[in-house]
């Protein structure tokens, strides 16, 4: 058979190829997998109609609102929920200000009161994990990602005075674009992660948490998975060991959250289906027994709360908006959220949801609503 000297060629350079790619993958970068597809294919639990109309929303009324930050705009934008099992009024509400040039790290108490602030730069999203190794007994654990330094963030909260202690090791640089942050820890190994976002294009790094004997916290990159625009919100379901991404203008992606995860991601929902308005933004889990529960999102677009089910293909349950009660304003513009099941006091003993707002009428900031969790669930 005679072969052409085009062929010949073709097969020369795809040898080549094939030699890059393999030199490529036997330097020491992080691993990179899971690309999501700016064209997802939605699960059966997520479609609608042809038409896509929206489903119905249902009105709760906050119960109360923190006071803003100092500044003007819109500075605040995601929390982080520590409850105090033994004294349930003595939970806190940790939240981010991200302004320019008065950002850091604020601890709210149970009537929105401001208890502390640190002015640490320009603080991106938070969440918190309790049980962290440090020191001589375990450590609840804030996290951030600091987008005036390009780095993570890391504290340690004071159970007793409620008040925020850094814990920084060597500066941990995240991508030059960070955007978004979540927690994970890992029920098979035990190990702590952060997930930092990238503002557009780029790559979602996980990091695995290092304690150091002084009591610091170094890191190290551990997997990087690929996105194609920018992607804020995250939320890791521990117990499940899963990760969700809310891509802004596409689709809520759920990911293995274990750092040798290769399944590709999963689309829950996507933007422009009934439930979702861009952008996509605040993630939250509610955990139940036996895998039971919910995802909570906010959807900024229409200022609403979609709810999925926490098992299987995470159906959808409702949509909700945190409407006006007596002087405390409705929700606008809602970006992060937190959620946590555990009695928090007064008036949130069935659970509480922190909803952020960003046109805080009557307020030069924008600033936190207060929801108990048991009106959301029962709303109908």
């Amino acid at each position: 058979m005679k072969i052409s000297t085009s062929v010949v060629v073709l097969v020369g350079f795809a040898l080549v190829a094939s030699l890059v790619l393999v030199l490529v993958a036997g330097r020491a970068e992080p691993p990179v997998s899971g690309a999501l597809s700016t064209d997802p294919t939605t699960p059966p639990s997520a479609k609608l109609t042809a038409t896509a109309v929206p489903s119905r929303v249902v009105g709760v009324r906050p119960r109360l609102e923190s006071i803003g930050f100092s500044g003007s705009g819109d500075v605040s934008d995601d929390a982080a929920i520590w409850v105090d099992s033994a004294n349930p009024r003595r939970s806190v509400v940790i939240a981010d200000n991200k302004d320019e040039d008065g950002g850091g790290i604020g601890v709210f108490d149970m009537n929105g009161k401001l208890i502390q602030f640190r002015q640490d730069g320009r603080i991106g999203n938070v969440d918190l994990r309790t049980g962290f190794p440090g020191g001589e007994s375990s450590a609840v654990l804030v996290g951030a990602n600091n987008r005036s330094t390009h780095t993570l963030a890391l504290w340690t909260l004071n159970t007793r005075t409620r008040h925020l202690s850094t814990v920084n090791g060597p500066s941990i640089q995240t991508a030059v674009a960070s955007y978004g942050f979540c927690l994970y820890h890992s029920k098979i190994s035990g190990k702590f992660y952060a997930f930092v976002t990238p503002d557009g294009k780029g790559f979602i790094q996980q990091f695995e948490l290092l304690p150091q004997s002084s009591g610091l916290v170094d890191a190290k990159v551990v997997r990087r998975l690929p996105v194609s625009s920018k992607a804020e919100a995250c939320v890791a379901d521990d117990d499940e060991g899963k990760l969700y991404v809310g891509q802004e203008d596409v689709a809520i992606w759920k990911y293995g959250a274990e750092p040798d995860s290769t399944s590709a991601p999963v689309s829950v929902d996507t933007v422009g289906h009934g439930h979702l308005v861009a952008h996509i933004e605040g993630m939250t889990i509610a955990y139940g027994p036996e895998g039971s529960g919910y995802l909570i999102v906010s959807s900024q677009g229409d200022s609403t709360i979609a709810v999925y089910g926490r098992e299987g293909g995470n159906p959808f349950i409702k949509r909700v908006k945190i409407i006006s009660s007596g002087t405390i304003d409705a929700v606008t513009g809602t970006d992060g959220l937190d959620v946590t099941t555990q009695n928090a006091g007064p008036g949130f003993t069935e659970g509480l949801l922190v909803v952020h707002d960003e046109s805080n009428s009557g307020g030069r900031t924008s600033n936190l609503k207060y929801v108990s969790l048991s009106e959301v669930l029962n709303a109908s």
